[in-house]
This record gives structure tokens, C-alpha cells and sequence, in this order.
């Protein structure tokens, strides 16, 4: 419709340079509005002890040469996931760099829940996702790359689910970027579950959590 000469006028008010300002990553907006809070994580640590199904989720990560920084805050935020019912299992895939097995080593020292393998020959994702795979005991395998890092509540969220339904086989989840600079960018806002999506492209990706014996039914990872 015809715009409104009171509208038109108050254009003249605008900081043109503001506006592009604000309205340049609208993800921020959002995370403003839905980022966990420490409020959200005080609450949600309650109610973990509510649960009446509590499964122990085994998280599987394949490690070669990541950087140091990366690797370590991989680890930590395993640590510091609400959900305490977890085992991070590590498989050095024969980095030549020495700071890799140093790092694992010092996890595995400090959490009992931090399991640690190391190959002697190089066999690439697969291959060590599968060693990786033969430390777990959980019901459920999360797979976690070793320069990835989980959202405080992504576990507490899995378990949350299977609640809801024991029957689940498979969670995924939404997933994003963060910069050197520690900031969130090009979030990947995923569908319900969708057979048709699913043959045209990879959308599950990371988060994904399986049940344990899926996986095995299949022989592990190709």
C-alpha cells in the first residue's frame, strides 16, 4: 500500500550506520533471546537428579593433530556438560606431534570418565572412531570430533529425550560455528526427522547420538 507521510518523514531520524549495525547477524539477536543462561544451567542441573532414566552416553572422538587449544576445549566441554552420566573415549590415531598423547594423558589422569587409546599406525577416521568404539560401555554413542565443542546442556538435552521415549535409536541436533574469537556464527537450524532431506544431503551431523547396539549390529564404522 501507499506508504504514510508521517512514515516517510521519520526516515530523516534513522542512523542508517546503527541500523546496519544492528541488524547485520541476526544470530546474535537470537542468541540473545534462547543462549543458555547460568540461570538455565543452575535449573537444568536440578533437574538431572529428576530423571528416571539416566543412560551412560559414550562419546567417541578421533584424534589427529588438532591443535592443542582446540583439542583442550573439546575435552572441557565435555567436562563441563550438565549431564554427569558420560565417558569421553579418545583415540590418538599415532599424531607425530608429542603435545597429543600429553594432552589425553593429563584428561585421563584428572577423570576417571576419560578413557584414552593409542594406535601405533594411522588409519584414519574410521579406523580410529572404531578404536575409539571399543572403549565404550554406554548404551549410547555420541560422536564428537576433536575440535568440536558441546553446548553445556547437549548431553542433559539427549537424555531429556530418551525420557520422553525410551525407544529412540538416534538424536541429532542443531549445531553452529564459533570464530578464534569465541563467537557463534552460521547456525545450521536442522528439520524433524525427514527421509526425503536426508537422501540429497548430510544434515544430521553433529550433534548425533545412536544406540550402541546399532552400531555394532553394522560392524562399527566404514
Amino acid at each position: 500500500g501507499r506508504p504514510d507521510t508521517s512514515d516517510v518523514d521519520a526516515l530523516d531520524l534513522i542512523d542508517v550506520d546503527s541500523a546496519a549495525a544492528r541488524f547485520a547477524r541476526p544470530y546474535d539477536h537470537w542468541l540473545r533471546d534462547n543462549a543458555l543462561r547460568f540461570s538455565d544451567i543452575r535449573r537444568l542441573r536440578d533437574q538431572v537428579g529428576l530423571l528416571q532414566y539416566t543412560p551412560l552416553i559414550s562419546i567417541v572422538t578421533p584424534v589427529y593433530e588438532p591443535p592443542e587449544t582446540y583439542l583442550r576445549q573439546a575435552i572441557e566441554s565435555v567436562i563441563d556438560q550438565i549431564y554427569p552420566h558420560w565417558e569421553l573415549c579418545l583415540a590418538n590415531d599415532a599424531s607425530p606431534s608429542p603435545y597429543v598423547r600429553a594432552v589425553l594423558d593429563e584428561y585421563a589422569a584428572i577423570d576417571h570418565r576419560i578413557k584414552v587409546i593409542h594406535r601405533t599406525e594411522n588409519g584414519n577416521i574410521s579406523l580410529a572412531s572404531n578404536s575409539a568404539l571399543s572403549l565404550a560401555i554406554g548404551d549410547f554413542v555420541a560422536l564428537l570430533n576433536h575440535d568440536d565443542m558441546l553446548a553445556p546442556d547437549a548431553l542433559f538435552e539427549a537424555a531429556a529425550a530418551l525420557n520422553r521415549d525410551p525407544r529412540i535409536d538416534m538424536i541429532y541436533s542443531d549445531e553452529d560455528k564459533i570464530d578464534d574469537e569465541g563467537r557463534r556464527r552460521d547456525p545450521f537450524f536442522k528439520p524433524d526427522w525427514s527421509p526425503e532431506s536426508f537422501l540429497s544431503r548430510m544434515y544430521t551431523g553433529h550433534l548425533s547420538v545412536f544406540r550402541r547396539a546399532l552400531i555394532e549390529r553394522i560392524g562399527g564404522f566404514r
